[in-house]
């Protein structure tokens, strides 16, 4: 993480308008700090050091922003900025976002807290910021010409409100959106509770991100803004599996992840290995009565998602998007279907002309995972990734929550691959296998078998009257 101490004084930002007329001069003396990460790891819980104490979170690929407090009120700083995000190693997009990052930085505070946000914008337009879901004056609600002027470039606003309600919330632009969000620019905020509230759980592990959509064409940066549905790189935090962190647990952790979705298509998110429920959404805490236990919940547009479970079974548990092509990297979506081809004859005369030249599809998409052939630049496989016992073959919303009992409290790190106890694995069966039993009067119990051992068929045409055939 990297800081730049930008102290302009009054003058130097009078000319930028303010969100917010009751600032006052004491606390536009100086802007708070500008803090930008440009690492996409998954950066530790920011544990608060002023304000009210609160448990913090982890965002997945991502960090929370630091504040500064001013006579009681928290402060902080977003930029709005272009920035280089890398979607996975040998994968980089070149998007907007905020501090250095896109998705831009978590931004964690407590109810009843005061908040002042500073937003400079450093993009080549004018642009605004929308709280999504929260409660607050209107003026503070960034819809550029409706509540507020847009935020021309060069200029900083400044956004004041008090979180009024604990509960997972997003940011994001109110101008230009189309642009703007397709771009990569959001973030997640996260209001947590004053005091215990009874719908409200405590946590051991508490997790954050954001699900996005991009269309980046192989060889290329910058995303395709005019795309509606074809989106080719679907990700979490602008990540893409492999470059998706795993969610680290001890064994018997609570587990809290909240989600939320900001992309042109709802996604069914789903995990392996545990049951949870559906404990909260961005209009607030789902009540105990009206919980069941899933698997697979379903994040709509717009929506957050807050889901928690007890992870008391140790292993490496698959957690993806249940979505099968929002498991996959940048793949064309108007190649024909090619199983059961018999491409040989076709794929030696090609030979002749490109020795290189290899069939692909025609007994499944799997051999694209290991395929080595050379790719365009700024790319990766559609299917890659490697676990303990081969090829994932995977990519896109997919991630592992490695559940250990040698995990330590609030330690993040990945513990590696699960070492499964003896006899646990799925394994390879050696003997006969016997024919498969049939109830008496089974119609295929009596049906003829040929010289190959294969049932005989019998299949009758009926023509069209009138017409004959050959």
């Amino acid at each position: 993480m990297s800081t730049r101490r930008d102290f302009f004084k009054l003058a130097g930002i009078a000319g930028g308008a303010l969100a917010a007329s009751s600032v006052s001069k004491v606390a536009m003396a100086a802007l708070p700090e500008t803090v930008t990460q440009t690492s996409p790891d998954t950066m530790p819980p920011l544990q608060p050091k002023t304000g009210r104490p609160y448990n913090p979170v982890v965002t997945l690929n991502g960090w929370t922003l630091p504040w500064r407090m001013n006579n009681g009120v928290k402060e902080f700083h977003l930029v709005a900025e272009p920035v280089v995000r890398e979607m996975a190693l040998g994968m980089k997009a070149h998007l907007w976002g905020y501090n250095g990052q896109s998705p831009g930085p978590t931004i964690e505070v407590v109810e009843g807290d005061r908040v002042r946000i500073f937003v400079t914008n450093r993009l080549p337009e004018h642009t605004s910021v929308h709280w999504h879901g929260q409660r607050l004056p209107n003026g503070m609600d960034g819809v550029s010409g409706l509540t507020q002027p847009s935020i021309q470039p060069g200029k900083t606003f400044v956004y004041e409100f008090v979180a009024r309600r604990p509960g997972t919330f997003m940011y994001h632009p109110h101008a230009d959106e189309m642009t703007q969000m397709a771009m990569g620019m959001m973030g997640s905020w996260i209001t947590h509770p004053k005091n215990r509230p009874p719908q409200i759980d405590e946590v051991d592990r508490d997790f954050i991100f954001l699900l996005n959509a991009y269309d980046i064409e192989p060889g290329a940066f910058k995303p395709n803004i005019m795309t509606m549905t074809d989106f080719n790189l679907w990700s979490w935090n602008s990540r893409i599996f492999p470059g998706i962190d795993t969610l680290n647990v001890r064994k018997n952790d609570r587990v809290r992840i909240r989600i939320g979705n900001l992309t042109m298509t709802n996604h069914p998110i789903h995990i392996h290995g545990h049951e949870f429920t559906v404990t909260g959404t961005d209009g607030g805490p789902v009540p105990r009565t009206a919980r069941w236990p899933e698997v697979t919940t379903d994040v709509a547009v717009g929506q957050m998602r807050q889901i928690e479970f007890v992870a008391d079974e140790e292993g490496d548990w698959a957690f993806h998007c249940h979505k099968s092509h929002h498991t996959m990297n940048a793949m064309g979506h108007n190649v024909p279907s090619m199983i059961g081809v018999d491409h040989k004859d076709v794929a030696d005369k090609i030979n002749k002309l490109i020795p290189s030249y290899m069939t692909m599809g025609d007994k499944g998409m799997a051999d694209m995972g290991a395929m080595e052939m050379p790719l365009p630049d700024n790319t990766i496989p559609m299917m890659t990734g490697e676990g303990p016992f081969g090829g994932l073959e995977m990519g896109g919303m997919f991630s592992v929550v490695k559940v250990r009992k040698g995990q330590k409290p609030g330690d993040y790190k990945d513990p590696g691959w699960y070492k499964h106890p003896k006899g646990t694995v799925a394994y390879e069966y050696g003997g006969p296998v016997a024919a498969a039993p049939r109830q008496p009067g089974d119609a295929h119990a009596g049906m003829k078998h040929g010289s190959h051992g294969k049932p005989e068929v019998e299949v009758q045409v009926r023509k069209p009257q009138g017409h004959s055939g050959h």
